[in-house]
């Protein structure tokens, strides 16, 4: 099959390499023209968020019939509702997606053809969307090396992005602000690696996945700021008993969700 790629950083060119391992021909879509695009059997867009909806419904015509149609943002209520009337008239089929993989450092010379190896590809279809289409498109997931497909409402995706992945780097981020963090060096280990890791990220895309879904992230980040307070006001009272409750029932629930 003819695979086309808008956007060969990190998540496309991964997209890219998997399929040309697979057998398949992948063409890069920067600056394609019409022919070129409706050659595609499949297309995924991997631009930034805010860029998907806008390219999708440039190029809406061009689109081959029959053709799936997906992407990979971060975010996937405001990619779906800018394209749902787009996609209701179109004689082709487009399913949001979002690989739940990556890397520390962005670009296509981080790309790798097994970067999505036993990872988790959520797929977000409309509540109209053929559901021979989602098999298709989630089938062709599972030949590249995906582990498992998901397929969810875009609130849901949303809801359970915002608590496993945009606030990890929210808090990454404020972590690594510390006064005291420069002078790391010497006094850490696996910890610290852990809890930093992700502060390594773009700003505009990261602003942009925060922003899109800032009330999603919000409800998750008061809820946690209100669970540092209740560590806090513990430690500041000496409260063993409260303390040592805490990190108990953090431990119960980190070891029922291995």
């Amino acid at each position: 099959m003819i695979v086309g790629i808008r956007g060969l950083g990190l998540i496309g060119g991964s997209f890219e390499k998997a399929f040309i391992e697979r057998g398949d021909r992948a063409l890069n879509l920067k600056g394609a023209d019409a022919s070129l695009i409706s050659s595609c059997d499949l297309i995924i867009v991997a631009l930034p968020p805010l860029m998907v909806a806008p390219w999708i419904r440039e190029h809406a015509a061009d689109f081959k019939p029959g053709a799936l149609i997906t992407d990979v943002a971060g975010v996937k209520r405001v990619v779906l509702s800018e394209l749902e009337e787009t996609a209701k008239r179109a004689n082709w089929t487009y399913i949001g997606g979002h690989p739940m993989a990556g890397k520390e450092r962005c670009g296509y010379a981080m790309s790798d053809a097994k970067l999505y190896k036993g990872a988790s590809m959520i797929l977000t279809p409309y509540e109209w969307t053929p559901s021979e289409k989602v098999e298709e498109l989630k089938s062709l997931m599972l030949s590249i090396g995906f582990a498992r497909v998901v397929v969810t409402t875009p609130e849901h995706h949303d809801e359970m992005i915002a608590y496993t992945s945009q606030l990890a780097h929210v808090v990454s981020s404020a972590y690594v602000q510390d006064p005291i963090a420069t002078g790391h060096m010497g006094f850490s280990a696996g910890s610290f690696q852990d809890m930093t890791r992700v502060a390594v990220v773009e700003a505009d895309i990261w602003n942009d996945l925060f922003l899109s879904n800032k009330d999603d992230l919000s409800i998750v980040l008061g809820r946690l700021i209100e669970r540092l307070t209740t560590f806090k006001r513990a430690i500041d009272s000496s409260d063993s008993e409260t303390l040592k409750a805490l990190l108990k029932e953090g431990k119960r629930i980190k070891e029922l969700s291995k």
